[in-house]
Formats: C-alpha cells, sequence, structure tokens
C-alpha cells in the first residue's frame, strides 16, 4: 500500500536535525522501502530543513508506523508532527 509521511520539525531545531542527520541518513540507506519519494520539507527560502516527507510502499499502515518510529530523528525528539495516512497515485499516469 502506498503511505505518505509527513514529518514536521519542532520549530527552532535545525541544530538538533543536523547532529542527527547522519544516523537519519545511514538508516534511510539501509532500510528504505520502495518510494516514489523521500526528501526534506524546506522553508519559504528553499534552503532551511523544517520536516521530512515519504511517499513509500509497505505492506500496511502499521509497518509504515513501526518503520517511521525507527527514525533517528524521531527518536531523538525532532518531530513536532507526524503525519501517516495512506494515499493513492493519480498523475501523472503510468
Amino acid at each position: 500500500m502506498l503511505i505518505t509521511m509527513i514529518c514536521l520539525d519542532k520549530p527552532g531545531h535545525v541544530e538538533l536535525r543536523m547532529k542527527t542527520r547522519p544516523a537519519h541518513l545511514e538508516w534511510i540507506n539501509a532500510k528504505t522501502p520502495p518510494a516514489l519519494f523521500i526528501g526534506p520539507i524546506l522553508a519559504d527560502d528553499n534552503e532551511t530543513l523544517i520536516g521530512s516527507l515519504y511517499i513509500c510502499e509497505f505492506d500496511s499502515l502499521a509497518a509504515a508506523r513501526a518503520f517511521q518510529k525507527e527514525d533517528p530523528y524521531q527518536q531523538a525528539g525532532l518531530f513536532e508532527r507526524v503525519i501517516i495516512q495512506p494515499t493513492r497515485k493519480l498523475f501523472p499516469k503510468a
């Protein structure tokens, strides 16, 4: 099933994100499910990292939630809000 995860950082936590980033990238490289998109959410300045966006295939919603709990960012307390919901691709058509 296709799942969207939107993980928004706590305001003013860029330093925590950057400190945790090497562990996060190592984890994502080792654990990435089949993905349409994984990348940062940027502030209006198009540079400052303020969150993470995932659009990935998982066996279930529970599997997606378990995956997200393993994220070093999550474990470090970086996120203010996490949204994990099923989705479906409409455009562009395959």
